[in-house]
């Protein structure tokens, strides 16, 4: 089965007074691309989640978020650099002497200077809580994954669809080609007729044969094969499930490159008109495959 690159996935859990929430969101991409937010104290978790991420999705790229919050997770606390203080006051002491001040130094002026009074976050976590963390990483894995497959089996659907109209149109080229064929023999023939003035000068064989050869220049009997060689590796590849995406957009271009020839080589106006059809389903397929893993 097809699976898609795009898919959202949220894991949430309380530990005590602290939320771990995780947020996952995947999306198209070439190859797989992977970043992560997280509080600074857990980065040293971002190798271990990359590992995660690594074993559930091969292409797209995932944005993971995780949110930690909670009382008990952060305390504030003040720290006063007595040194600094220390100095500050023997410095207001030296001035209020030197210029005969009088009077107390107010509170208020100390706060004046952060860089004695400082609020400083301690961190508290619980043992479990890194447990806690990767746990919910793949919660939210697995809900992204699930959404993927779903998104996946729509896409497959279509395609399958589209891949039946295609084969329906190819069936219709391969009975109009023995007509296409003999009209475009006898058109041949009679612009040949129409620049010989004495046909009694010209070898029939000779000319029978060159008929035949300009022909089957225009013959498109390699070009359905081809296409219909490419239509059935097509099923092939997406019944078999994987990593596709890219292996099914080398198929469609194929498929597309064999329709131009097919529309290029024939001046037979319904296989043009099917050509162009052709060419329409098969721009839907290249769009489509673009989204499968």
């Amino acid at each position: 089965m097809a699976i898609s690159m795009t898919g959202f996935g949220r894991s949430q859990e309380n530990l005590g007074n602290t939320v771990i929430t995780v947020e996952i969101r995947s999306v198209n991409h070439r190859y797989l691309d992977f970043s992560v937010k997280i509080p600074r104290t857990f980065l040293f978790l971002e190798d271990k989640i990359k590992r995660i991420i690594n074993s559930y999705f091969e292409r797209g790229r995932v944005e993971v978020y995780i949110g930690i919050e909670g009382e008990g997770f952060v305390q504030k606390k003040l720290i006063t650099d007595w040194e600094l203080m220390d100095q500050f006051i023997q410095q207001i002491s030296e001035v209020k002497d030197r210029y005969s001040l009088a009077g107390d130094i107010p509170v208020t002026l100390l706060t004046s200077f952060p860089e004695m009074i400082t609020v400083q976050e301690i961190e508290d976590q619980p043992d479990n809580l890194k447990d806690l963390v990767l746990k919910n990483t793949e919660q939210a894995c697995e809900q992204v994954l699930e959404m993927r497959k779903e998104e996946g089996g729509f896409l497959q659907c279509d395609l399958e669809k589209r891949m039946q109209k295609i084969k329906n149109t190819v069936s219709l080229l391969s009975e109009r080609r023995e007509y296409a064929v003999e009209a475009y023999r006898e058109r041949i023939k009679k612009r040949v007729e129409a620049q010989i003035a004495d046909l009694d000068l010209v070898d029939d064989a000779r000319l029978h044969q060159e008929i035949v050869l300009l022909a089957e220049k225009g013959d498109i009997t390699e070009e359905i094969t081809r296409l219909l060689s490419h239509l059935e590796h097509f099923s092939e590849t997406i019944n078999n499930g994987g990593v596709i995406g890219r292996k099914l957009d080398f198929i469609a271009q194929e498929m597309h490159r064999e329709t131009n020839t097919i529309g290029s080589k024939s001046t037979d106006p319904e296989i043009s008109e099917s050509t162009v059809l052709l060419k329409g389903e098969i721009e839907k397929i290249k769009e489509q495959v673009q989204n499968i893993e």
